[in-house]
């Protein structure tokens, strides 16, 4: 038995606080890079958007990330709470470093709107608005429902 068993029920909290805050980021910083690029560079309002997306992806979006990882992993570790040879698994955590190669793009159109760069059209940033809501459903759905459990 793990030493951890015991934190369970609080890794579980801490687990679904932290994907939640990472989440509402990964909701609100492409919706701001929406807005941003309607706005001219080097003006006043570009300079609001870029400290509004460096602070969110800072000091919200990659800690609660670091923490999801860092929690789901003790979560993994617990005796018997994965079937490992369940397909659900790998799907969700297939999801899980799609989402964490989706937060690296965030990163890279933040640092390009921080030099004041447009390489996208604003509908570019809509589509890619959808992404993370896609997949937190399956994420959802492999850990909540477990299909193809056998």
């Amino acid at each position: 038995m793990s030493a951890l068993m015991p934190w369970f029920p609080w890794l579980k909290v801490l687990h679904i606080l932290a994907f939640t805050s990472w989440m509402a980021g990964n909701f609100y910083l492409p919706r701001l890079f929406v807005y941003h690029s309607q706005v001219a560079p080097g003006t006043d309002e570009s300079a609001r958007f870029q400290i509004m997306e460096r602070r969110l992806l800072r000091a919200i979006m990659t800690p609660a990330m670091i923490v999801t990882l860092l929690s789901g992993g003790l979560l993994a570790s617990l005796p018997g709470l994965i079937d490992w040879s369940a397909p659900w698994w790998w799907i969700k955590l297939t999801t899980v470093l799609l989402l964490c190669g989706f937060h690296g793009f965030c990163a890279r159109w933040r640092r390009e709107f921080a030099a004041d760069q447009r390489l996208h059209q604003e509908r570019f940033y809509r589509i890619a608005n959808e992404v993370p809501t896609l997949l937190m459903v399956v994420i959802v759905i492999m850990i909540v429902a477990r299909p193809f459990s056998g």
